[in-house]
């Protein structure tokens, strides 16, 4: 596939195997980009990701990682200018989630939340800096969460990682802005995924409840705000914060 807005692009999503990760992929191979699918465990949910940007001509490959590893990072950005050359397109979206009283987590728990959800970001971003500085283009947008910016209860742990994304966000985007490297970052609020869908009735409920739209967003309407993030329309929008969540906040 050679036609569409980001023809001639390298895509690289991290935890591109399913859920919100999954539609970003498609999205970005259905306008024209070659697509890294970074995966670290689900290799089966990868594979049909794979599968469904065949169908549609777009050049992908699947690269495991665990993006808190700095090893497996660097090898990963490796094996992808391997086949594809540097990448130009990063959405951090890789990222665990869990909800407990602060009585029912401790360290251990606190430390690997932040390293998935903010030393991946991290090293996943300082692995391609460089090149897109060389080359003087970049996009990248980070997948953050409304609980950064809004109360959620049994959350500390994981809030506390995505508010750390926005902060990233902003001044990285400081830092690499003379470089035409934007950095941006997306907020979803719930969201139809396996995550979503696994996660307490109750809850669910609730929260499309406070939702002024009524109902959970889907994965390809978070993938259409990305979209917008990585292509030239955005093109004086760095170190912000979208947060699409139904109208909730």
């Amino acid at each position: 596939m050679t036609e569409g807005i980001f023809a001639g692009r390298t895509g690289l999503v991290t935890g591109g195997g399913r859920g919100i990760g999954r539609a970003i992929c498609q999205m970005l191979a259905e306008n024209g980009a070659k697509v890294a699918i970074n995966f670290q465990r689900n290799q089966a949910a990868a594979q049909e990701t794979l599968a469904l940007l065949a169908e549609c001509g777009a050049e992908a490959i699947l690269v495991q990682a665990d993006v808190a590893s700095e090893t497996d990072v660097e090898r990963m950005v490796e094996e992808i200018g391997a086949q594809f050359g540097s990448v130009d397109l990063l959405v951090n979206n890789a990222g665990i989630a869990t909800s407990a009283e602060h009585g029912e987590f401790g360290f251990a728990e606190w430390q690997r939340m932040f390293a998935v959800n903010v030393d991946g970001p991290f090293l996943t971003t300082w692995a391609v800096k460089n090149q897109m500085i060389a080359q003087r283009f970049g996009r990248i947008v980070n997948i953050s969460s409304l609980a950064a910016i809004q109360l959620k209860r049994n959350m500390i742990h994981y809030a506390t990682t995505k508010a750390a994304v926005v902060a990233f966000t902003r001044h990285t985007a400081h830092a690499f802005a003379e470089h035409n490297v934007h950095v941006n970052c997306l907020a979803p609020g719930l969201i139809d995924t396996e995550l979503a869908r696994s996660a307490n009735p109750d809850m669910v409920e609730q929260l499309i409840a406070n939702t002024p739209m009524g109902r959970m967003g889907a994965p390809n309407e978070m993938a259409a705000v990305v979209k917008f993030l990585l292509s030239e329309e955005s093109s004086f929008i760095t170190g912000q914060t979208i947060a699409a969540c139904g109208g909730r906040t």
